[in-house]
């Protein structure tokens, strides 16, 4: 909750803001100064000296991307998820999260995923929520509690998957209405994207849209169904002729890794007018899961390479949530950076784990992070010294079933019940095969090298299965 220091830092950094579009070019190096000298805890001043340094590169993809942000999307817009982003979340919710770590000693979400609904027009394969089926639905008074408790202890940003979350859209722009110091997304198929949601979206100015796309027309609507990729493109142009900011979410498979990491792609989702990518890779959960998916170690090795080459020369800021590990320190899951709360009200570690020992419906979120499942994360993380490895099934597999024995969790897949171990078991192979194509990534890399001598002199102990 918002202080009154925290107030006058608000307002400091909003008039920095306002005086920046006078004249962005010359005025923006100034602002991050501004939000530098203010970030008394830390918490956004060496991303900032980033960010001004590489905007101050005329001629670097950074520096186009911002423009292109600047002369594209709404000014609006851009005032509010900056204050939401920049100023709410990183540089006042950020001194607020490490007085609550460490006065309760668990981990602190700077996000917060969660399913308004398991409903969906869709059926794609391999998504989680087909399985949940369109029974269950968090009430706009169970997503707003959630809000205002993640608000106490300093989460400005929330995510909404499904399920379909815009089969809500009526209740998500009310919790954009209700909750205007925050920052909301959702990962979206697009095809509930009209022209009178559009200007819903212009009018709250907090909400942004992460559109599934996989490759172009074939390969979405082989996973999505056909007419999917028209209806995507279609909600585009409604996006960028009103000057809305929207990215791309991507699932890379066996079947599309290469594509979907070319250059061509990239070049596409760029001329698409996206701003920012999520890469995620398929992950077998539930019984009816397609293992055979999974991308091999090549594929993913692939796709940390591609990501890396275009993240320097492209204006598209790329997260992908595996491979990026060596620079968030491994895991984010386990409420680290984020969790996930399902349509019935679990509280899950992550978007992709299925397993819970605390629910909304009987447990503070604060409670759920000082319980047996989210302490099991925060006491492991990282769970393998190679944060190339990050995740405790995928790179790990036996380190989530020793977690949720220990904590009692139970599986929150209402369709067909599967065990920690079964879920883990499928990942093995490629768990085994990633390992040494990692070693020799990690070994080699400026991050990977500093990482073991550090370990090396704190003689830190193994965390590897």
């Amino acid at each position: 909750m918002m202080t009154v220091t925290d107030k006058i830092k608000q307002t400091a950094a909003m008039k920095a803001f306002d005086y920046v579009v006078k004249d962005p070019e010359h005025n923006l190096p100034k602002l991050l100064d501004t939000i530098i000298k203010l970030d008394d805890s830390g918490s956004v001043s060496k991303q900032l000296t980033t960010i001004k340094t590489a905007y101050q590169d005329k001629d670097g993809n950074w520096r186009q991307l911002i423009d292109s942000v600047i002369n594209e999307v709404n000014p609006g817009e851009i005032r509010r998820m900056f204050q939401a982003l920049a100023v709410n979340d990183a540089l006042i919710g950020g001194k607020h999260r490490k007085e609550y770590m460490k006065k309760y000693n668990c981990n602190i979400p700077t996000m917060i995923l969660m399913d308004p609904t398991s409903a969906c027009n869709l059926r794609c394969t391999g998504c989680w929520a087909a399985e949940y089926g369109h029974q269950l639905n968090l009430t706009l008074e169970d997503l707003e509690d959630i809000i205002r408790q993640g608000e106490e202890f300093g989460c400005y940003i929330y995510l909404y998957s499904g399920g379909e979350p815009l089969m809500r859209k009526k209740d998500l722009i009310t919790l954009c209405e209700r909750h205007p110091e925050c920052g909301f997304l959702a990962f979206t198929n697009a095809t509930q994207i009209d022209e009178t949601f559009a200007d819903e979206m212009l009018r709250v100015g907090n909400f942004l849209p992460a559109i599934s796309v996989e490759g172009f027309e074939a390969d979405t609507d082989f996973r999505r169904g056909k007419g999917t990729f028209k209806a995507v493109m279609k909600a585009m142009e409604i996006l960028r002729r009103k000057k809305l900011a929207f990215g791309i979410s991507c699932c890379y498979t066996s079947k599309n890794a290469e594509f979907i990491g070319s250059e061509e792609y990239f070049d596409a989702m760029i001329n698409w007018g996206a701003k920012f990518c999520w890469f995620f890779t398929y992950m077998p959960i539930g019984k009816a899961a397609v293992p055979d998916l999974m991308a091999t170690a090549a594929q993913r090795k692939y796709m940390y390479e591609q990501v890396r080459k275009f993240r320097a020369t492209k204006p598209l800021f790329t997260i992908d949530f595996w491979n990026d590990g060596e620079y968030i320190d491994g895991c984010i899951a386990g409420g680290r950076c984020y969790l996930h709360i399902n349509a019935e009200g679990d509280i899950e570690p992550c978007g992709f784990i299925h397993y819970a020992d605390s629910n909304i419906h009987t447990d503070r979120l604060l409670d759920a992070f000082q319980k047996p499942l989210f302490m099991g994360y925060h006491d492991n993380q990282p769970f393998n010294k190679n944060q190339l490895r990050p995740c405790p099934v995928l790179d790990n597999p036996g380190r989530l079933t020793s977690i949720v024995a220990h904590s009692n969790a139970k599986s929150t897949d209402i369709m067909d019940t599967e065990t920690a171990k079964e879920y883990s078991d499928k990942c093995v192979e490629r768990a085994q095969a990633w390992a040494p194509v990692a070693r020799d990534i990690w070994q080699n890399s400026v991050r990977g090298q500093a990482a073991l001598d550090k370990a090396e002199k704190e003689k830190l102990p193994e965390k590897q299965v």
